[in-house]
Protein backbone atom coordinates (compact mmCIF):
# COMPACT_ATOMS: atom_id res chain seq x y z
CA UNK A 1 0.00 0.00 0.00
CA UNK A 2 3.12 2.16 0.83
CA UNK A 3 4.24 1.52 -2.36
CA UNK A 4 1.31 2.48 -4.61
CA UNK A 5 1.13 5.89 -2.49
CA UNK A 6 4.88 6.29 -3.11
CA UNK A 7 3.95 5.63 -6.85
CA UNK A 8 1.25 7.67 -6.98
CA UNK A 9 2.58 10.74 -5.20
CA UNK A 10 5.45 10.41 -8.02
CA UNK A 11 2.88 10.51 -10.93
CA UNK A 12 1.05 13.50 -9.19
CA UNK A 13 4.33 15.43 -8.87
CA UNK A 14 5.45 14.57 -12.67
CA UNK A 15 2.04 15.44 -14.09
CA UNK A 16 2.41 18.92 -12.08
CA UNK A 17 6.04 19.15 -12.88
CA UNK A 18 4.85 18.88 -16.91
CA UNK A 19 2.21 21.06 -16.50
CA UNK A 20 3.95 24.45 -14.84
CA UNK A 21 7.07 22.91 -17.94
CA UNK A 22 4.61 23.72 -20.60
CA UNK A 23 2.62 26.88 -18.87
CA UNK A 24 5.94 28.18 -19.04
CA UNK A 25 6.59 27.50 -22.62
CA UNK A 26 8.84 28.82 -24.34
CA UNK A 27 11.78 29.26 -21.83
CA UNK A 28 14.33 30.45 -24.32
CA UNK A 29 14.63 30.97 -28.10
CA UNK A 30 13.10 28.19 -30.05
CA UNK A 31 14.87 26.76 -33.26
CA UNK A 32 13.33 25.93 -36.21
CA UNK A 33 15.11 23.45 -38.34
CA UNK A 34 14.28 23.54 -42.34
CA UNK A 35 16.08 20.82 -43.58
CA UNK A 36 17.27 22.39 -46.67
CA UNK A 37 19.58 25.61 -47.91
CA UNK A 38 18.73 28.97 -47.43
CA UNK A 39 16.96 31.01 -50.32
CA UNK A 40 14.62 28.23 -51.27
CA UNK A 41 10.91 28.14 -50.92
CA UNK A 42 10.70 25.46 -47.87
CA UNK A 43 13.03 28.64 -46.26
CA UNK A 44 11.06 31.41 -47.49
CA UNK A 45 8.20 29.93 -45.94
CA UNK A 46 9.62 28.97 -42.65
CA UNK A 47 10.73 32.91 -42.50
CA UNK A 48 7.26 34.10 -42.87
CA UNK A 49 6.37 31.36 -40.06
CA UNK A 50 8.53 31.89 -37.45
CA UNK A 51 8.47 36.04 -37.70
CA UNK A 52 4.75 35.86 -36.66
CA UNK A 53 4.96 32.82 -33.77
CA UNK A 54 7.76 34.58 -32.21
CA UNK A 55 5.48 37.46 -31.36
CA UNK A 56 2.95 34.78 -29.93
CA UNK A 57 5.34 33.12 -28.06
CA UNK A 58 7.04 35.87 -26.44
CA UNK A 59 10.28 33.90 -27.67
CA UNK A 60 12.43 33.96 -30.74
CA UNK A 61 12.10 31.74 -33.32
CA UNK A 62 15.19 31.38 -34.70
CA UNK A 63 15.21 29.62 -38.52
CA UNK A 64 18.52 27.29 -38.99
CA UNK A 65 19.35 26.05 -42.02
CA UNK A 66 20.31 22.15 -41.96
CA UNK A 67 20.67 20.46 -45.29
CA UNK A 68 21.61 17.27 -46.88
CA UNK A 69 20.34 14.31 -47.87
CA UNK A 70 17.13 15.22 -49.28
CA UNK A 71 15.84 16.92 -46.02
CA UNK A 72 17.03 13.86 -43.63
CA UNK A 73 19.74 15.49 -41.71
CA UNK A 74 17.83 18.37 -40.44
CA UNK A 75 14.80 15.99 -40.02
CA UNK A 76 17.25 13.67 -38.12
CA UNK A 77 18.46 16.34 -35.74
CA UNK A 78 14.97 17.32 -34.75
CA UNK A 79 14.25 13.82 -34.08
CA UNK A 80 17.03 13.29 -31.92
CA UNK A 81 16.81 16.40 -30.33
CA UNK A 82 15.65 17.49 -26.19
CA UNK A 83 11.79 16.89 -26.25
CA UNK A 84 10.65 19.84 -24.86
CA UNK A 85 9.66 22.15 -27.60
CA UNK A 86 12.47 24.28 -28.23
CA UNK A 87 13.86 22.76 -31.30
CA UNK A 88 10.79 22.01 -34.05
CA UNK A 89 11.09 21.14 -38.05
CA UNK A 90 9.47 22.75 -40.78
CA UNK A 91 9.35 20.15 -44.22
CA UNK A 92 7.97 19.72 -46.98
CA UNK A 93 6.62 16.42 -48.92
CA UNK A 94 9.63 15.26 -48.49
CA UNK A 95 8.71 13.84 -44.87
CA UNK A 96 6.34 11.61 -46.23
CA UNK A 97 8.26 10.41 -49.10
CA UNK A 98 11.57 9.99 -47.64
CA UNK A 99 10.24 6.65 -46.07
CA UNK A 100 10.29 5.02 -49.03
CA UNK A 101 13.41 6.97 -50.89
CA UNK A 102 15.52 5.97 -47.46
CA UNK A 103 15.74 2.34 -47.29
CA UNK A 104 18.26 3.24 -43.89
CA UNK A 105 16.01 5.93 -42.18
CA UNK A 106 17.61 6.31 -38.92
CA UNK A 107 14.25 7.50 -37.59
CA UNK A 108 10.42 6.76 -38.59
CA UNK A 109 8.83 9.62 -40.37
CA UNK A 110 5.44 8.73 -38.91
CA UNK A 111 6.26 7.73 -35.81
CA UNK A 112 9.39 9.30 -34.14
CA UNK A 113 8.07 13.55 -34.15
CA UNK A 114 5.05 15.10 -32.48
CA UNK A 115 3.15 16.49 -35.67
CA UNK A 116 2.02 20.39 -34.61
CA UNK A 117 0.12 21.39 -37.85
CA UNK A 118 0.05 21.82 -41.51
CA UNK A 119 1.24 25.02 -43.19
CA UNK A 120 0.66 25.31 -46.44
CA UNK A 121 -0.27 23.58 -49.95
CA UNK A 122 2.38 25.21 -52.41
CA UNK A 123 1.57 24.38 -56.54
CA UNK A 124 4.48 23.25 -58.80
CA UNK A 125 5.37 24.82 -62.04
CA UNK A 126 7.29 23.86 -64.81
CA UNK A 127 10.20 26.01 -65.35
CA UNK A 128 13.04 26.98 -68.05
CA UNK A 129 15.90 29.15 -68.13
CA UNK A 130 14.60 32.15 -70.63
CA UNK A 131 16.11 31.03 -73.89
CA UNK A 132 15.16 27.33 -73.61
CA UNK A 133 13.93 26.97 -77.21
CA UNK A 134 9.82 25.67 -76.61
CA UNK A 135 7.86 28.50 -76.24
CA UNK A 136 4.93 26.53 -74.56
CA UNK A 137 4.53 23.01 -73.24
CA UNK A 138 3.18 21.38 -76.16
CA UNK A 139 6.56 22.38 -77.64
CA UNK A 140 8.53 21.85 -74.72
CA UNK A 141 7.35 17.64 -74.77
CA UNK A 142 8.18 17.20 -78.14
CA UNK A 143 11.97 19.30 -78.10
CA UNK A 144 12.37 16.99 -74.60
CA UNK A 145 11.32 13.81 -76.32
CA UNK A 146 13.23 14.38 -79.63
CA UNK A 147 16.63 15.53 -77.92
CA UNK A 148 16.44 13.50 -74.52
CA UNK A 149 20.68 14.00 -74.08
CA UNK A 150 20.58 17.35 -74.49
CA UNK A 151 18.69 18.14 -71.69
CA UNK A 152 19.34 19.11 -68.74
CA UNK A 153 16.68 18.79 -65.28
CA UNK A 154 17.95 20.27 -62.12
CA UNK A 155 16.70 19.87 -58.61
CA UNK A 156 17.53 20.72 -55.04
CA UNK A 157 18.94 17.10 -54.59
CA UNK A 158 17.31 13.82 -54.03
CA UNK A 159 14.11 13.68 -51.87
CA UNK A 160 13.40 17.36 -52.80
CA UNK A 161 10.13 18.39 -54.22
CA UNK A 162 11.61 19.58 -57.28
CA UNK A 163 13.43 16.09 -57.39
CA UNK A 164 9.86 13.90 -56.91
CA UNK A 165 8.68 15.99 -59.50
CA UNK A 166 11.19 16.05 -62.25
CA UNK A 167 11.08 12.42 -61.47
CA UNK A 168 6.96 12.41 -62.07
CA UNK A 169 7.59 14.60 -65.12
CA UNK A 170 10.38 11.99 -66.83
CA UNK A 171 7.68 9.39 -66.23
CA UNK A 172 4.84 11.14 -67.63
CA UNK A 173 6.85 12.34 -70.86
CA UNK A 174 8.63 8.58 -71.25
CA UNK A 175 12.17 10.10 -71.18
CA UNK A 176 15.22 10.05 -69.04
CA UNK A 177 16.98 13.45 -68.75
CA UNK A 178 20.36 14.41 -67.44
CA UNK A 179 19.92 15.74 -63.86
CA UNK A 180 21.55 17.63 -61.81
CA UNK A 181 21.27 17.51 -58.14
CA UNK A 182 21.94 20.08 -55.90
CA UNK A 183 22.14 21.00 -52.28
CA UNK A 184 19.19 23.31 -52.17
CA UNK A 185 16.62 25.02 -54.47
CA UNK A 186 18.33 28.47 -54.28
CA UNK A 187 21.41 27.21 -55.59
CA UNK A 188 20.03 25.38 -58.62
CA UNK A 189 17.32 28.20 -59.13
CA UNK A 190 20.31 30.62 -59.23
CA UNK A 191 22.07 28.06 -62.15
CA UNK A 192 18.57 27.96 -63.97
CA UNK A 193 18.33 31.69 -64.13
CA UNK A 194 22.28 31.90 -65.36
CA UNK A 195 21.61 29.10 -67.99
CA UNK A 196 23.68 26.86 -66.84
CA UNK A 197 20.87 24.12 -66.53
CA UNK A 198 17.50 23.89 -69.07
CA UNK A 199 14.73 22.95 -66.81
CA UNK A 200 12.96 22.83 -63.34
CA UNK A 201 10.15 21.55 -61.83
CA UNK A 202 9.95 23.73 -58.77
CA UNK A 203 7.53 25.43 -56.24
CA UNK A 204 6.00 28.58 -57.02
CA UNK A 205 7.39 30.19 -53.60
CA UNK A 206 10.38 30.12 -55.43
CA UNK A 207 9.84 30.75 -58.91
CA UNK A 208 6.65 33.55 -59.23
CA UNK A 209 8.79 36.11 -58.82
CA UNK A 210 11.94 35.13 -61.22
CA UNK A 211 8.81 34.37 -63.84
CA UNK A 212 6.80 37.60 -63.11
CA UNK A 213 10.43 39.23 -63.46
CA UNK A 214 11.47 37.56 -67.16
CA UNK A 215 14.36 35.81 -65.42
CA UNK A 216 12.85 32.32 -66.32
CA UNK A 217 10.29 30.81 -68.73
CA UNK A 218 7.25 28.87 -67.25
CA UNK A 219 5.14 26.74 -68.87
CA UNK A 220 2.09 25.45 -66.46
CA UNK A 221 1.48 24.66 -62.71
CA UNK A 222 1.03 21.07 -61.65
CA UNK A 223 -2.42 21.68 -60.37
CA UNK A 224 -5.73 20.73 -61.05
CA UNK A 225 -6.35 24.49 -61.36
CA UNK A 226 -4.75 27.43 -62.38
CA UNK A 227 -2.69 29.82 -59.43
CA UNK A 228 -4.44 33.19 -58.28
CA UNK A 229 -0.69 35.00 -58.51
CA UNK A 230 -0.12 33.44 -62.30
CA UNK A 231 -3.34 32.96 -63.98
CA UNK A 232 -1.87 32.66 -67.52
CA UNK A 233 0.12 29.67 -66.39
CA UNK A 234 -1.89 26.79 -68.15
CA UNK A 235 -2.41 23.32 -65.55
CA UNK A 236 -0.40 20.44 -66.87
CA UNK A 237 -3.40 19.04 -68.04
CA UNK A 238 -4.64 22.09 -69.69
CA UNK A 239 -1.57 22.09 -71.68
CA UNK A 240 -1.80 18.29 -72.18
CA UNK A 241 0.45 16.59 -69.89
CA UNK A 242 -1.41 14.00 -67.68
CA UNK A 243 0.40 12.22 -64.37
CA UNK A 244 2.02 15.69 -63.42
CA UNK A 245 -0.33 16.74 -60.96
CA UNK A 246 1.28 17.38 -57.55
CA UNK A 247 1.58 19.83 -54.81
CA UNK A 248 4.29 20.39 -51.96
CA UNK A 249 2.65 20.75 -48.70
CA UNK A 250 4.64 21.96 -45.88
CA UNK A 251 4.09 20.80 -42.08
CA UNK A 252 5.61 21.48 -38.38
CA UNK A 253 6.97 19.17 -35.88
CA UNK A 254 8.40 18.82 -32.69
CA UNK A 255 10.45 15.91 -31.25
CA UNK A 256 8.23 12.56 -30.64
CA UNK A 257 7.49 12.93 -26.58
CA UNK A 258 6.98 16.79 -26.62
CA UNK A 259 4.30 17.47 -23.83
CA UNK A 260 1.16 17.68 -25.50
CA UNK A 261 0.31 20.80 -23.90
CA UNK A 262 3.91 22.45 -25.80
CA UNK A 263 2.65 20.59 -28.72
CA UNK A 264 -0.75 22.58 -28.48
CA UNK A 265 0.79 25.87 -27.45
CA UNK A 266 3.01 25.34 -30.89
CA UNK A 267 -0.26 24.66 -33.09
CA UNK A 268 -1.75 27.15 -31.56
CA UNK A 269 0.81 29.90 -32.48
CA UNK A 270 0.93 28.11 -36.05
CA UNK A 271 -2.82 28.58 -36.64
CA UNK A 272 -2.49 32.63 -35.30
CA UNK A 273 0.41 32.67 -38.28
CA UNK A 274 -1.79 31.95 -40.46
CA UNK A 275 -4.41 34.05 -39.98
CA UNK A 276 -1.70 37.21 -40.06
CA UNK A 277 -2.72 39.18 -42.90
CA UNK A 278 0.80 39.76 -44.17
CA UNK A 279 1.65 35.93 -44.12
CA UNK A 280 -1.43 35.36 -46.04
CA UNK A 281 -0.24 38.37 -48.35
CA UNK A 282 2.87 37.35 -48.46
CA UNK A 283 1.94 33.35 -49.19
CA UNK A 284 -0.62 34.52 -52.28
CA UNK A 285 2.18 36.71 -53.96
CA UNK A 286 4.34 33.47 -53.66
CA UNK A 287 1.58 31.62 -55.38
CA UNK A 288 -0.13 30.10 -52.65
CA UNK A 289 -2.27 29.95 -48.96
CA UNK A 290 -2.56 29.09 -45.69
CA UNK A 291 -4.34 25.61 -45.20
CA UNK A 292 -7.69 25.97 -43.14
CA UNK A 293 -7.24 26.30 -39.88
CA UNK A 294 -8.44 23.06 -38.70
CA UNK A 295 -5.65 21.21 -41.09
CA UNK A 296 -2.84 23.29 -38.99
CA UNK A 297 -3.74 21.08 -36.07
CA UNK A 298 -1.59 18.24 -34.87
CA UNK A 299 -3.83 15.23 -35.15
CA UNK A 300 -4.99 16.21 -39.01
CA UNK A 301 -0.74 16.51 -39.71
CA UNK A 302 -0.32 12.89 -38.41
CA UNK A 303 -3.41 11.19 -40.27
CA UNK A 304 -1.97 13.19 -43.71
CA UNK A 305 2.00 12.12 -43.46
CA UNK A 306 0.59 8.60 -42.94
CA UNK A 307 -1.77 9.17 -45.78
CA UNK A 308 1.00 10.53 -48.28
CA UNK A 309 3.61 7.49 -47.12
CA UNK A 310 1.01 5.19 -48.71
CA UNK A 311 0.50 7.32 -51.31
CA UNK A 312 3.99 7.83 -52.49
CA UNK A 313 5.16 4.34 -51.73
CA UNK A 314 4.07 2.14 -54.78
CA UNK A 315 5.70 5.45 -56.79
CA UNK A 316 8.49 5.39 -55.83
CA UNK A 317 8.75 1.55 -55.75
CA UNK A 318 7.68 0.95 -59.26
CA UNK A 319 10.48 4.08 -60.52
CA UNK A 320 13.16 2.45 -58.24
CA UNK A 321 14.56 5.40 -57.71
CA UNK A 322 16.08 5.14 -53.92
CA UNK A 323 18.56 7.54 -52.67
CA UNK A 324 20.48 5.21 -50.47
Amino acid sequence: MRYKSFAFAALATVMAWSGASAQNFPTKPITMVVPFAAGGPTDTVARLIAQNMSQTLGQQVIVENVGGAGGTIGAARVAGAEADGHTVLLHHIGQATSATLYRNLKYKPAEDFAPVGLITDVPMTIVAKKDFPAKDLKELVAYVKKNPDKVTLANAGVGAASHLCGMLMMQALGVQLTTVPYKGTGPAMNDLVGGQVDLMCDQTTNTTSQIKGGAIKAYAVTTPTRVKSLPDLPTTKEAGLTGVEVAVWHGLYAPKGTPQPVVDKLSKALQTALKDQTVITRFAELGTEPVAQERATPKVLGDFVKAEIARWQPVITQAGVYAD
